[in-house]
């Protein structure tokens, strides 16, 4: 089993010789790729290669993105054949011991992709930045909503491996290439049926910068987050394939948000009247909004219980 791992390196050479030193022997093939880095990443780089025939070294003319860089690795690894991927960044914020809890499930046949989760271990989030951990709290739900896969946390964590197969099932020109990168990474994953499982491990922070801004995070991944999530229940259930889940949405979307609209309207016409409202103007718009926000109830339940995974036999 061939395996690879691709380090996305961007202004890394402070940190990126002790990243390539503590790879694991379990590593074949080291892909550095240097998205256009203005610092000493490339001359260090070289001279790494010189001393290491496992690394093999590609440029990007123009930056694209931690995202631009791992495609890049990504289908420079199924040139050469490998079995599976690791992703690890070049700036030191991720441990290389972890690497092969990453690949155990990998090469048990228990998931096609893995993640680290670093809210695992309470006492190593104290070296995580309070920003980030509450951001990560925040987009954690929302991802876990776009992309479907409810069994996961900690989904901007960029410490990843995956098998080969479903590096092909995947349309890499579908997958942004920057901030965006491990969302959408999850959000076509599952269009593929890939299985993912997350890999505990400690939060490791140093004296580093994070390219995403809390206001990034916050007003340019929602609107992204619920297209994905339009696209996804549309495909999933009324496309793919027509279920128990599908009536539920079918039936409880005009029926709670026709109980509003309708309850609003009879709000609206009896307050400028002055009068009041018969009580079955009041409870048809009730019955109608907790009827529903049953159904919707029960839809939401289906899909976070129904998450892509192996089969038990």
């Amino acid at each position: 089993m061939m395996i690879a791992a691709v380090i996305p390196c961007y202004n890394v050479a402070a940190h990126i010789s002790d990243v390539i030193r503590d790879m694991p022997e379990q590593i074949n093939l080291i892909i550095a790729v240097n998205d256009c880095s203005t610092d000493d990443t490339e001359n260090i780089l070289l001279r790494l290669v010189k001393e290491n025939n496992k690394i093999i070294y590609l440029k990007h003319p123009v930056n694209q993105g931690v995202g631009g860089a791992l495609i890049t690795g990504y289908q420079k690894s199924l040139e050469l054949n490998a079995d599976i991927v690791v992703k690890i960044d070049g700036d030191g914020q991720m441990d290389p011991s972890y690497i092969w809890d990453l690949l155990k499930p990998l090469i048990a046949d228990q998931a096609d992709f893995t993640k680290g989760n670093r809210f695992r271990d309470l006492h190593a989030l104290q070296s995580m930045p309070i920003i980030r951990r509450l951001g990560n709290l925040g987009l954690s739900f929302l991802i876990k909503a776009a992309s479907g896969y409810w069994n996961i946390f900690d989904p901007t964590n960029g410490f990843t491996a995956i098998k080969s197969e479903s590096l092909r099932n995947l349309n890499f020109k579908k997958i942004h290439k920057r901030y965006f990168f491990e969302s959408s990474m999850l959000i076509e994953l599952y269009h593929t049926d890939a299985v993912v499982k997350d890999v505990p491990m400690k939060a490791k922070y140093g004296n580093e910068i994070s390219g995403l801004s809390a206001s990034r995070a916050f007003f340019e991944f929602p609107p992204k987050l619920f297209v994905a999530y339009i696209k996804r229940i549309l495909l999933k259930y009324f496309l793919f394939e027509f279920n128990i889940a599908s009536l539920y949405m079918l039936f409880g979307f005009p029926l709670f948000f026709g109980g509003i609209i309708f309850g609003l309207i009879k709000f609206i016409q009896f307050a400028s009247s002055h009068k009041a409202a018969p009580t079955g103007t009041v409870v048809i718009p009730t019955l109608l909004i907790i009827l529903g926000f049953q159904l919707l109830l029960s839809a939401a339940n289906y899909d976070i219980t129904n998450y892509p995974r192996k089969n038990s036999s």
